[in-house]
């Protein structure tokens, strides 16, 4: 019997809250290299989208992937499949359909037994198998601290490919799942989360995004990604740089789990939501600034911002409605004139 181990007091972040930040991120990416230019290559590093995306010259492309972190969980098995589940939304975000996973392993095996690092495999193999895809081989490493993910394959007609950067000004903006994973999984680490409280997030988090195959039937969504660890605004404003454009956020129509906001007020703030904010705050305009805690939380497998033309609002909502998704309006994309690129009211 394997005795109960907590995953997290192994980690110093959690999920995509140990995501590096935006503004140092720009650094990294920063080349002086010539790239190698390919016509085939239609999405790739110039651009903050989900994933590549490679055309097979038959109207289909081969979308590539990779995500991994470490623990946002105590239990093995669920630490496994937020992590699957996190990864393969990549593909899910840009309208594809998942072909094959290949597992990403570091194991710290002289504090944590290969028993444990088998649990999470097997968490994402479940989820893998949800998806219809296999997990066809991996990688490990001796690492100091726990940490899973994958790397992941998938397929796409180019003709519903959804990227980040295409959206439209007035294009109205759903997003899928509630905000508040990191408050609440800070509050876990802190040991002050209540019991009723502990599903909530791994819920959220184990919940496949592959609502964005259908999403890609609908010729009116314009663009799409998900909410992962720059938080809404950080993906939001990638969704508007990239797209030129602004936008107005609703504040009160944003989804966010109630108990958040009271962890939030214990002080339950994530690292990554400070570095989010310090890397992108100056191109938002907030009435309060303690909204950013919300706003600016790292989500870890969150939901799909999904940016729609009026003429097709109707039908993704009901197509939210249908699969017990978050089917409210939370703003609109408008055209960017200079000064902040996004307005919250």
């Amino acid at each position: 019997m394997i005795e109960p181990i907590k995953l997290t007091q192994y980690s110093h972040g959690a999920g995509c809250g140990c995501k590096i930040s935006p503004k140092e991120l720009t650094t990294i990416l920063k080349s002086n290299v010539t790239q190698l230019q390919t016509e085939r290559l239609i999405v790739g590093n110039d651009s903050r989208d989900d994933a590549a995306v490679y055309d097979l010259g038959d109207g289909n492309g081969i979308i590539s992937t990779t995500d991994f972190f470490l623990p946002i969980v105590d239990d093995p098995f669920t630490f496994g499949k937020i992590a699957a589940t996190n990864a393969i939304s990549d593909i899910y975000a840009m309208g594809g359909k998942p072909l094959m996973a290949i597992a990403i392993l570091g194991w710290p095996v002289n504090k944590i037994s290969a028993e444990v690092a088998n649990l999470v495999i097997e968490g994402g193999r479940e989820v893998c198998k949800a998806a219809g895809i296999p997990l066809a081989g991996g990688h490990s490493i001796d690492n100091p601290e726990p940490l899973f993910g994958l790397a992941v394959t998938g397929i796409v007609s180019l003709s519903k490919l959804k990227r980040n950067d295409t959206a439209l000004a007035q294009c109205k903006l759903f997003l899928t799942k509630p905000l508040g994973v990191g408050a609440l999984a800070t509050a876990q680490k802190s040991g002050i989360l209540k019991p009723e409280h502990q599903n909530l997030a791994p819920d959220s988090m184990m919940l496949l995004n592959n609502i964005g195959l259908q999403l890609a039937e609908i010729e009116g969504v314009k663009a799409m990604t998900d909410v992962t660890g720059f938080g809404l605004l950080g993906h939001l404003l990638e969704m508007c740089e990239g797209s030129n454009l602004g936008a107005i956020l609703e504040y009160d129509k944003v989804p966010v789990m109630e108990p958040a906001l009271d962890y939030i007020m214990q002080d339950c703030i994530p690292g990554g939501t400070n570095r989010n904010w310090d890397s992108y705050g100056d191109k938002i305009s907030l009435p309060d600034v303690s909204m950013r805690f919300i706003l600016a939380d790292p989500q870890t497998s969150g939901g799909l911002l999904i940016a729609v033309v009026d003429e097709d609002v109707a039908k993704v909502q009901q197509l939210l409605i249908e699969n017990e998704l978050f089917s409210d309006i939370i703003g609109h994309l408008s055209d960017y004139n200079g000064g902040k690129r996004i307005l919250v009211k």
